[in-house]
């Protein structure tokens, strides 16, 4: 009733800040985003408290898939994310999987360590099969981990694995660097949530510090 009253006379409710984020990586034959292929998907949903407090890992949560290819990577790309030519052209039907990832996903936001490149090959291959792209908000956790100060010259996720003496089971591999980089965010949430407290302010922060020269 109330809703109905204030948009009547122009006023809108306060969108309520989700609690379910999901943090993911992805497996690919390389780096190159506008020609190489996507392999494997893991995600992991963590919960956000109320008041933006410290968010929790939700391991019964997650999701993890390997997409079927036609053929498989090379050896060096193999050896990389050890997704065997076997696994690979066993693995599940992309359609099937980008589709159930995206209702899996939902509307929540997605977060990943170097997020842009996984937004790219994401979206590449729901546009590779005539797929509308997720239109989920992405953040950046690259960028937050800088601007927070702890470790001015790390750059890359082993760095900030290392700092925080986190252990990653098998680096490369999907759902292992998943964990580990839910992790990393945990250890990250005191010192970014300082310079934002709001999904949005979070967001605004990890662009701004994209544009930041690492020193």
């Amino acid at each position: 009733m109330f809703a109905s009253l204030l948009a009547r006379f122009g006023f809108s409710s306060p969108v309520p800040e989700p609690n379910r984020w999901v943090v993911l990586d992805v497996e690919t034959t390389g780096l190159d985003p506008h020609r190489d292929r996507l392999l494997a998907i893991a995600a992991i949903a963590v919960e956000v408290g109320p008041g933006f407090t410290r968010p929790s890992i939700i391991l019964g949560d997650s999701y993890e898939a390997v997409l079927r290819q036609e053929f498989a990577s090379d050896k060096d790309n193999i050896l990389v994310h050890h997704i065997g030519a076997g696994a690979q052209k066993q693995g599940r039907p992309a359609v099937e999987v980008l589709e159930e990832f995206r209702h899996w996903v939902g509307d929540s936001p997605l977060l990943a360590f170097h997020a842009p490149f996984d937004h790219a090959m994401i979206n590449r291959a729901y546009q590779q099969l005539h797929l509308p792209p997720l239109s989920n908000d992405w953040i950046d956790i690259e960028p937050l981990a800088a601007l927070s100060g702890l470790k001015p010259k790390a750059r890359a996720l082993d760095d900030w694995l290392s700092h925080f003496g986190i252990e990653c089971a098998v680096r490369h591999q999907a759902a292992a660097d998943t964990l580990a980089t839910c992790e990393l965010l945990l250890c990250l949430w005191s010192s970014i949530t300082r310079e934002a407290n709001s999904l949005k302010a979070l967001k605004t922060l990890a662009k701004h510090g994209a544009w930041i020269p690492r020193t």
